[in-house]
């Protein structure tokens, strides 16, 4: 289906905030050996140009598993492998650099395109690459000699952050070098997540086969934080290895990480410029963040709440007026978005507090968001001394009940809140013992 100017022009519109938000933000993105093979990856290379255009300052990280694998069967070699990573001899080790030296040289080769009619049209990137990572290695464990192969001792972050500094894209393979001048074979994720916490990345991108991480069911786990990801049934190895892989890099202090799709074709824009994304994010911290309200936040508010207001299901609120109660809202904000608020109206006289304007955005009903922020305020209630809560509802009365709100007499209310009392809404009252 063709999409009409006006939705390109709307969904434009809709990219401005992350286009802000990322323009000057450092992004690793983790490139396995299989994706160079896939048909997909040249347009991910216009994706990647696109977000040098964008101001996103970027750090590729390629693999070249696969590709060692075929050098070595074409050579009449076996691949071996011990707890995972290669075991790297001498002859191993040529194929290693042979696959690697001529990878890195066809991501240069694609990132140099600048073809009339082309997504790359005048893009002009320039691509540095370079001895930024110093390796160790690993040596003999449990008996087995790993030989040629290596781990991560240190990385230059002060090298790679002059090189995006000056506008470059920098592109690392899977190899580090010693001060005595060996070369190691790396592994892909080692050298991701010590990048990534090196340079102080913003975020860490890992591209796998699958649209991100799937859970037993067959479904994708859309958001996670680090320390849920152990209890995560995840069957497939891969996507438990970049989970795990995301979890290191978030203990490493990177904010977030995003496992995508390096199959489907504009997955990485999706996923960076949309509210809700196509892959998994993995945080240290909450994706969806409960916090109190501020000024800033008084038309973040007012634009959630005007469509219930328009139908009578909420009080109007001026802007004025929500300016001057802006300290008794909570948030939930996903992503810079305020996607549901409430509010705590205390009248410690009587000994009680109203909860008012619960709402969440219709995108984001049906995940208890109502519940998570009634919660804190009735947390918020108690720290206050107070032993009730009530609400005056004309359309939510079940879902109050379902929270343990009892109906009650207008009596019930505090004074100042009688006298108040709007008989044309004729709200019902519930209230809630704490």
């Amino acid at each position: 289906m063709t999409t009409s100017a006006p939705e390109h022009i709307r969904w434009l519109r809709n990219t401005a905030p992350y286009i802000n938000a990322h323009r000057g933000k450092t992004f690793v993105l983790m490139l396995g050996g299989a994706v160079a093979q896939h048909k997909n990856f040249p347009n991910i290379i216009h994706d990647i140009a696109l977000l040098n255009s964008l101001g996103v300052r970027l750090v590729l990280i390629h693999g070249s598993r696969l590709q060692v694998d075929e050098r070595l069967t074409h050579a009449g070699l076996e691949s071996v492998f011990h707890g995972g990573l290669r075991i790297t001899d001498n002859a191993a080790m040529e194929h290693v650099k042979d696959a690697a030296g001529s990878l890195r040289a066809q991501i240069e080769a694609l990132l140099s395109m600048g073809l009339p009619n082309s997504p790359m049209q005048g893009s002009r990137i320039r691509v540095c690459s370079g001895n930024f990572v110093t390796a160790r290695p690993i040596g003999v464990v449990s008996g087995i000699d790993f030989h040629h192969t290596g781990k991560v001792r240190r990385v230059d972050a002060d090298g790679i952050n002059q090189q995006l500094a000056d506008g470059s894209i920098v592109l690392l393979s899977p190899l580090g070098y010693s001060p005595t001048g060996e070369i190691f074979n790396l592994a892909l994720e080692d050298i991701a997540v010590q990048c990534a916490a090196a340079i102080g990345a913003d975020k860490l991108v890992l591209f796998g086969s699958e649209a991100g991480a799937l859970n037993d069911n067959g479904a994708l786990i859309r958001q996670c934080a680090a320390g849920e990801i152990d209890a995560l049934a995840v069957a497939e190895p891969q996507q438990a290895s970049l989970l795990q892989s995301a979890k290191r890099a978030c203990l490493a202090d990177v904010d977030r990480c995003h496992i995508i799709s390096y199959a489907d074709d504009c997955a990485l824009l999706q996923e960076l410029f949309t509210h809700d994304g196509c892959g998994t994010l993995v945080a240290n911290d909450e994706y969806e963040v409960s916090c109190e309200a501020s000024i800033d936040d008084v038309g973040g508010i007012l634009e959630l709440i005007e469509p219930l207001e328009r139908e009578g299901a909420l009080v109007k609120r001026s802007r004025e007026l929500l300016e001057t109660e802006i300290r008794q809202f909570r948030l939930l904000v996903r992503d810079g978005r305020i996607i549901a608020c409430a509010a705590l109206y205390p009248f410690p006289d009587d000994g009680c507090g109203e909860i008012a304007c619960i709402v969440s955005h219709p995108d984001y009903r049906g995940g208890k968001r109502g519940q998570r922020l009634l919660k804190a305020l009735e947390q918020e209630a108690r720290k206050l001394g107070l032993e009730r809560v009530f609400v005056l509802t004309t359309q939510t009365a079940h879902w109050f009940i379902e929270q343990g709100f009892v109906e009650a007499n207008q009596d019930r209310l505090p004074g100042a809140k009688q006298s108040l009392y709007n008989l044309q809404r004729n709200s019902k009252v519930f209230v809630k013992n704490l």
